[in-house]
C-alpha cells in the first residue's frame, strides 16, 4: 500500500521476535469473552506471522486500570479466547516487561504465539514513557501495529515502539487505512456523508471537516433538530442544543461556500414518549406538535437520502438517522442502510462506515457485511473523519 509499510515490505521474519500491537479490548461477562469480533479482526495478521515462522508476541490493553495491575483487567482469560479463534495455542505471560515477559519470550519456538499482560498495568504506557518503551522493545526485533482503534493514542505500545524498532502495519491496519483512503483521502466522486447521532456538540470538528471534503452532507438523528431550530423551525420537545444554533448556522455557511449540499429532514416521525412502540405519526418538520418529539426522519426524507446515495460514488457513514435502538424509530436507518448495502454489493458504491452506534445500527439492519468497509474503531475513526493526524498511523509512513 502506497505511503505505509505493511507486511509485504517485511522480507524475512523466521526466528524474529515480532511485537504485534493488537486490539483485544473485547466485552467480557463472567470471565468469558461475549463478542470475539476484535479477535477475529486481528487473526489474519497473527496467523500470517506465525506461518512465516515469527515468534509472535501480542501487546494489548484491556479496560482502564487506575492503579497498576487489577485482576478484573487481566488479559489471561482473553489468551484462551484468542487461541480458540486462531485454532492455535496462545501462551500467556503475567507481565508485559521484566523477568516474566523475558522468560516467556525466551521459551518461544518459531511460529509460537504469546500474549503479554495488559500494557496499561504500567503508567508508562499511556505516558509514552521512554524507559517503559525501551523495556517493551527489549523483547522484540520488529514492531507490527494492527490496532487502528488505538492509533489515535500516542502510547508506548502504539507510537513509541515505532521509533525503536522497524515498524509495519498489520493486515487489519492496512485494510482500515486503504478503506479510509477510498472514503475521504482520495475518493471517487460524488462523495456523500451521512452523519447522525444525538448531539452536534460532540461532532463540531467532524462536520466542519466534512463540508470541505464531501459533495453532500446528510444530517440526521438528534443533531438534525439543532440545525432545524437554527433555521427557525419549531422542533417541539425534541432533543435539541439551542445554544449551538450559531454553530449550526456557521457550518451551513461553510458548506455553501465549499459547494457542499446540506440535506436536513423534510418530514419526521414524532411521538409524545420515548419508548418502544409508542404512539407516533409522520409530520412535516414545519408541523411538529409542541408537545411531541422527533424520534426518526420520515419516509419522504428517506427517499431523498436514498436518491443522494444513488448519485454517490462514495458514501461515508457515521451515526444513525433516528432512535434506532427502539421500534419503530429504526425504520429510516434500516431503510437507508439496506439501500446503501445493495448498491455496494452491486459494485456501484464504495461505502465506508464506522463508530459504535453506526456498527450497531448496520448490524441491526443486517447489512454490516455488505458495506465496503465497516470500522470497529470508535475514537480513531471519528478523529480520522475530523481530519486529525493519528500518531499510531503517522509513524508507519514510509
Amino acid at each position: 500500500m502506497a505511503g505505509f509499510k505493511t507486511l509485504d515490505d517485511l522480507a524475512e521474519v523466521r526466528g524474529k521476535r515480532v511485537l504485534a500491537r493488537v486490539d483485544l479490548n473485547v466485552p467480557m461477562a463472567d470471565g468469558k469473552v461475549t463478542d470475539a469480533t476484535r479477535i477475529e479482526r486481528v487473526s489474519p495478521t497473527i496467523l500470517e506471522l506465525s506461518r512465516r515462522g515469527a515468534k509472535v508476541i501480542l501487546l494489548a490493553h484491556f479496560g482502564r486500570p487506575k492503579e497498576g495491575p487489577e485482576t478484573k483487567y487481566s488479559l489471561e482469560p482473553i489468551a484462551a479466547a484468542t487461541a480458540g479463534v486462531l485454532g492455535k495455542p496462545v501462551a500467556f505471560a503475567g507481565d508485559c516487561i521484566g523477568d516474566k515477559a523475558t522468560a516467556a519470550v525466551a521459551a518461544m519456538q518459531d511460529g509460537d504465539i504469546l500474549l503479554l499482560e495488559n500494557t496499561r498495568f504500567h503508567k508508562g504506557e499511556e505516558k509514552n514513557d521512554p524507559e517503559f518503551t525501551r523495556a517493551l522493545a527489549a523483547n522484540g526485533d520488529i514492531f507490527v501495529n494492527d490496532a487502528f482503534s488505538a492509533a489515535h493514542r500516542a502510547h508506548a505500545s502504539t507510537e513509541g515502539l515505532a521509533h525503536l524498532l522497524p515498524a509495519f502495519a498489520g493486515r487489519t491496519m492496512q485494510a482500515e487505512l486503504e478503506a479510509l483512503e477510498r472514503g475521504l483521502g482520495n475518493p471517487a466522486r460524488p462523495v456523500v456523508a451521512i452523519v447522525g447521532g444525538a448531539k452536534v456538540s460532540s461532532k463540531i470538528d467532524l462536520l466542519m471537516n466534512l463540508v470541505k471534503k464531501v459533495d453532500a452532507l446528510v444530517i440526521g438523528g438528534g443533531m438534525a433538530n439543532t440545525f432545524l431550530a437554527a433555521r427557525g423551525t419549531d422542533v417541539g420537545k425534541s432533543l435539541c442544543e439551542h445554544d449551538l444554533a450559531q454553530t449550526a448556522r456557521q457550518i451551513m455557511i461553510e458548506a455553501a461556500q465549499a459547494g457542499c449540499a446540506i440535506i436536513l429532514p423534510s418530514d419526521a416521525v414524532v411521538a409524545r414518549e420515548f419508548k418502544a412502540d409508542a404512539a407516533n405519526e409522520v409530520v412535516g418538520v414545519d408541523a411538529v406538535p409542541a408537545d411531541a418529539m422527533i424520534l426518526d426522519v420520515g419516509p419522504r426524507t428517506v427517499e431523498t437520502v436514498n436518491q443522494w446515495i444513488d448519485r454517490a460514488a462514495t458514501l461515508v457513514w457515521n451515526g444513525p438517522l433516528g432512535a434506532f435502538e427502539i421500534s419503530p424509530f429504526d425504520r429510516a436507518t434500516v431503510a437507508a442502510a439496506r439501500h446503501a448495502a445493495a448498491r455496494s454489493k452491486d459494485g456501484k458504491l464504495v461505502s465506508v462506515a464506522g463508530g459504535g452506534d453506526t456498527v450497531a445500527a448496520l448490524n441491526h439492519a443486517g447489512v454490516a457485511d455488505d458495506f465496503t468497509y465497516v470500522s470497529t474503531a470508535g475514537g480513531a475513526f471519528l478523529e480520522w473523519m475530523e481530519g486529525k493526524a493519528l500518531p499510531g498511523v503517522e509513524v508507519l509512513k514510509k
